[in-house]
């Protein structure tokens, strides 16, 4: 039994060292599909002048691969200017392949000759790096065997009134049409005519409820109703009530349901019968337009009848008698 055991121990530890080696050998073929590559733009440059960096890595289009993080300095006195867009072409040959371009920006404020190590990408199958390169930046070269010739001294030059005139004649010329336009403006306002001021005193507005009445009297000549037009009958009656109790009672009753207009008005000075009676006006006009509801000839008469007496009901009392008053008086 205990070789037996034995046995069957070196079998397992034997199928874990083929899976760990299996494993590597996957991620190593997966890493030999990624290819990455460094190369400069101009491998020579003179003091602070500038070139690109470039960073590509060949991969499958499905591949995940990690770029090196730079920021400032690559290496030394190798400054990154700026780093821009990366860029993604497909291979020609092999659509599942990519190609991923970096480019960063450097420059060089001494002389000398650098080397730029290798950068570490990372892939599901561990690091690839690229290859090294060499970078020289070269001083400014100055021909010794020319003379120095002193600074020349600048040259007087006069610039005469009329020199001046003839380059700011547009400034001159607007200020001379603003003087005209000012001066003209304080002719006209001086000489024209003084009109007399005739103020007329403010009428007084129709009061709510008689503009409810006279829309009520047009509403029931028209004979909506009698034709065939219900629905535009009581959709005309609910808006003329909503209306009213706007102007009446300053509250917002348009794109409002009828139980939230009932709602507002719970705390205004209305009596109970007179909310019921609003209540089922707007109701049946509801239901005659979103139910479809078919009233009798005696249901529409009757809505009518009911918005004229609410409105009588609730009108201002005050405002009726300094209307009346004013008509009176005139």
């Amino acid at each position: 039994m205990k070789a037996g055991g034995d046995t069957m121990k070196k079998q397992f530890f034997n199928y874990i060292w083929v899976f760990m080696f299996l494993t590597c050998f996957v991620f190593k073929a997966e890493a030999q599909n990624i290819q990455p590559e460094a190369k400069l733009q101009q491998y020579t440059i003179r003091i602070g002048d500038q070139t690109k960096l470039f960073l590509s890595v060949h991969q499958p289009v499905k591949e995940r691969v990690n770029f090196p993080k730079l920021t400032d300095t690559i290496t030394g006195k190798v400054q990154i200017v700026s780093v821009n867009k990366p860029d993604t072409t497909v291979d020609k040959n092999d659509p599942k392949n990519i190609t991923v371009i970096n480019s960063y920006t450097i420059t060089s404020f001494d002389a000398g000759t650098y080397t730029i190590p290798s950068f570490a990408f990372g892939t599901t199958g561990g690091v690839v790096k690229t290859n090294e390169l060499t970078f020289q930046v070269e001083t400014v070269k100055v021909d010794t065997t020319k003379a120095i010739y002193d600074i020349k001294q600048p040259l007087a030059v006069t610039y005469t009134f009329f020199d001046w005139l003839r380059d700011n004649w547009y400034w001159v010329a607007l200020c001379l049409l603003g003087i005209l336009a000012i001066a003209g403006l304080i002719w006209y306002f001086r000489k024209r005519p003084k009109k007399e001021v005739i103020v007329e005193k403010a009428k007084p507005g129709v009061p709510p409820h008689i503009i409810a009445l006279n829309k009520l009297k047009e509403l029931q000549n028209k004979k909506l109703w009698q034709e065939g037009k219900v629905k535009e009958y009581h959709s005309d009656l609910s808006d003329i009530l909503r209306e009213y109790l706007e102007k009446r009672y300053h509250i917002k009753t348009h794109e409002k349901t009828t139980d939230e207009i009932l709602a507002g008005l719970r705390s205004l000075d209305i009596s109970e019968e007179n909310k019921n009676v609003l209540r089922k006006i707007l109701t049946l006009a509801d239901l005659v337009k979103f139910a479809k509801e078919k009233p009798l000839p005696a249901e529409n008469e009757q809505s009518i009848n009911d918005a004229t007496n609410f409105v009588l009901n609730t009108q201002n009392a005050e405002l009726t008698e300094s209307t009346e008053g004013s008509n009176a008086h005139v």
